[in-house]
């Protein structure tokens, strides 16, 4: 019996080198996982006089998902459901956002915060 040498394999080494080269440039190109997180962040008005119609209607630029909860003494929060992706929007300039509606804000809170 003989014995194996490299050389006998030598025309096979190539093919597979470029084969493993084209290969490794698809798995690179891959996109990574998106992180994203769920917040939920109730939005809570000045008193019972607030337009709160107004105020979800301004809030229906980011989300579509919000109910009124009520509060106290005839007052309701915005409760609102939002999907982010972590790399692009931070919850932080989200509540800014939300708070720049000062006429309708009186302070945002998260009730919520999920990774996906």
């Amino acid at each position: 019996m003989q014995a194996l040498c490299w050389s006998a394999f030598r025309p096979f080494i190539r093919p597979l080198k470029s084969l493993y080269r084209s290969m490794k440039k698809v798995v690179d190109n891959k996109p990574g996982v998106v992180a994203k997180s769920s917040v939920v962040l109730d939005v809570k008005p000045w008193d019972d006089e607030t337009d709160m119609k107004e105020l979800e209607a301004n809030v229906r630029k980011w989300t579509d998902s919000s109910k009124f909860v009520p509060l106290a003494y005839g007052i309701q929060k915005l409760q609102i459901v939002i999907v982010i992706e972590d790399d692009k929007v931070s919850v932080e300039e989200l509540t800014e956002k939300l708070k720049a509606l000062e006429d309708f804000v009186q302070s945002v809170d998260i009730a919520a915060f999920n990774k996906i």
